[in-house]
């Protein structure tokens, strides 16, 4: 009842929680996925596959020697012959093979291992770099938790199967194809006896298979909701310590935890059904084979029955039978779950970037920096239109403002000029190139955005600006500095440019990360820059310290600034007044100024807050 009253509570977060999260993916088990998973395996396969698999056939094939030296050879053949250099040489013979199987294992088990380390690092570095082309709608739809765990994960999943599972699997199948081969040919009679609980678990095995790998997949869903929330939840446990919510904050985790819990012990319920039935299927095959093999030895092998050391062979063989079933069902468990991580890999791996980049793209190598907006609607989804026919033109080297209320599509603009999106319908262009004709790298290469929440990467203060320009000098990367003002600040750290900085630039005030953002703008050295709301974080003292640096850094490049204070907007060229994505006003400050239209209101209400504070 607890529990009920405790899911209750959290059902409108974890509502909300599951619609932002994955969903679970119906897809039915199918070879080609397995297939498409293996050609991981394809760059090894001329060296470390076949040591692998050379290794394990040797191993495989003094397994099934021994027993036929021990039942047939040193049984049927040297004791009942009374020959004790035979049996003498016998257990030299078989004291070698194992040896041999020894060095066999473990050359399989390290190359299996190299191997399958390094198909996991392949994977996820294939991955990670998918991951970092696609578009921004991709991560509009995705949280940070759900990317983290199909790249750790899912993928650590998958770890087990290429290091042990596909040579394991391949040594099973050897073994089982191998001892019903020799059974058959020892006594048909007593194998077939043995081997008559096969088809039954063959078909109660398929009745799992599904609902296994359905179960493992919802592991997957519940360990991304996890992770999601934990990373929502670290991120934000500022805001959450500023409200008091850290008591819904917990009992919210306690139902993503629980939630998490409840689908591992379901899952690994299921999985464990196989091996019980294995070993029962075992000890029902033991009984056929006392009774049976009994029965057989007794009548002789000249009225159709076996000799002892056949029996024997028979007895070594059947432990050796079950053995390798036993596996095959943990490696079936294992490959459900493989199955179920692969899925949701390839789900992103599937993923194609909305901004699409042209087989004969143009490389634009010497950007000017005149844009143009033609005829230009753009939507996030169906139901929310953004941008209504929009024709602007900026020149190069003009400071362009972007004005309106929120939601007006100043920072659309934005986003299309970098061309993080592309445009429903007509085209943006630079230059006099659409920019779907551009190559992605030569575009943004030459512009720079900074953004009102500047994201600081952990590192040193010197590694976060050159992040700009990765081959620029020290002497580069302090100028750049000075320049926007950033240097004093800076020197006063206790390790100047080389403080340490932690993730997301904790140590610094906002105002200072902005600063930093300047410098590395700065250092890029755009033809285009992008300043959207970047100077709201910066108190007006030090708003004043950097209009000079501004101007620099504004000078000889086209700016587009988004900035509700007039005090950044008003040496602009020309003046964008937008609302509701569409072009209310255009003009320099003085002419929007004399329309005493919508700008002049935006400016007027501003000075009144002004004298009202």
């Amino acid at each position: 009842m607890a529990k009920r009253r405790q899911e209750e509570k959290v059902s409108p977060h974890l509502k909300r929680f599951k619609y932002t999260q994955d969903q679970a993916i119906e897809k039915p088990f199918n070879w080609q996925q397995m297939v498409r998973m293996l050609q991981y395996l394809k760059p090894y396969s001329k060296k470390l596959l076949p040591l692998a698999i050379l290794a394990m056939l040797v191993s495989t094939a003094v397994r099934l020697a021994v027993p036929i030296l021990i039942g047939k050879v040193a049984i049927d053949v040297a004791i009942d012959g009374e020959n004790p250099t035979l049996l003498t040489w016998l257990v030299v013979a078989i004291g070698v093979l194992y040896l041999l199987s020894y060095v066999g294992n473990s050359l399989r088990i390290k190359w299996v291992n190299i191997l399958g380390q390094n198909v996991i690092y392949d994977l996820r570095k294939h991955l990670f770099s998918h991951v970092q082309r696609l578009s921004h709608k991709f991560f509009d739809s995705k949280s940070a938790g759900s990317i983290l765990v199909r790249i750790m994960n899912d993928i650590n999943s998958l770890q087990e199967l290429f290091t042990n599972g596909i040579i394991n699997l391949l040594m099973d199948v050897v073994t089982l194809f191998g001892i019903v081969v020799i059974l058959l040919v020892l006594s048909p009679k007593l194998a077939l006896a043995i081997m008559v609980i096969l088809p039954i678990m063959f078909y109660i095995s398929t009745k799992l298979r599904r609902n296994i790998r359905r179960s493992w997949q919802q592991v997957r869903i519940q360990q991304s909701r996890l992770n999601s929330h934990l990373n929502e939840s670290i991120q934000g446990i500022r805001i959450t310590q500023s409200f008091s919510q850290e008591k819904e904050n917990t009992e919210y985790f306690d139902g993503v935890n629980t939630d998490n819990f409840e689908s591992w012990r379901n899952a690994t319920k299921k999985s464990a059904m196989f091996r019980p039935f294995v070993e029962m299927s075992n000890a029902v095959g033991t009984v056929i084979l006392i009774s049976f093999g009994a029965y057989l030895i007794i009548q002789g092998p000249s009225n159709g029955g076996i000799e002892l050391g056949t029996f024997v062979t028979f007895a070594f063989f059947l432990g050796m039978f079950w053995e390798p079933i036993s596996r095959l069902g943990q490696m079936y468990n294992q490959l459900l779950m493989a199955m179920a991580a692969s899925e949701r890999i390839f789900e992103f791996l599937d993923e194609e970037p909305n901004v699409e980049e042209r087989q004969d793209a143009i490389e634009l190598q010497d950007m000017k920096g005149h844009i143009e907006f033609d005829h230009v609607q753009f939507a996030y989804d169906e139901e929310r239109i953004a941008l209504h026919d929009i024709s602007l033109e900026m020149k190069a080297g003009q400071t362009v403002a972007l004005v309106g209320h929120t939601g007006s599509g100043k920072s659309t603009i934005a986003n299309l000029i970098s061309r993080f999106y592309d445009p429903t319908k007509g085209s943006v262009k630079i230059d006099g190139h659409d920019l779907r004709d551009l190559t992605l790298n030569s575009v943004r290469q030459q512009i720079s955005v900074v953004l009102q929440d500047t994201f600081i990467f952990s590192g040193t203060i010197k590694e976060n600006i050159r992040f700009g320009r990765p081959d620029a000098s020290d002497e580069e990367v302090m100028e750049a500095a000075k320049v926007v003002g950033a240097d004093d600040f800076i020197q006063r750290l206790a390790n100047g440019y080389e403080t340490e900085v932690e993730e997301r630039g904790n140590i610094l005030s906002a105002g200072e990360r902005q600063l930093l953002s300047f410098a590395r703008a700065l250092l890029a050295d755009p033809k285009i820059l992008i300043l959207d709301e970047a100077t709201s974080s910066i108190d007006t003292e030090t708003e004043v310290k950097i209009q000079e640096a501004l101007q620099r850094l504004l000078k000889g490049r086209t700016a587009i600034i988004i900035a509700h204070r007039l005090s950044t907007i008003r040496e602009s060229d020309n003046i964008f007044v937008l609302e509701h994505g569409k072009i209310l006003e255009q003009g320099n400050h003085s002419e929007l100024m004399e329309q005493r239209g919508e700008y002049f209101d935006l400016v007027k209400t501003q000075f009144q807050m002004l004298d009202a504070m």
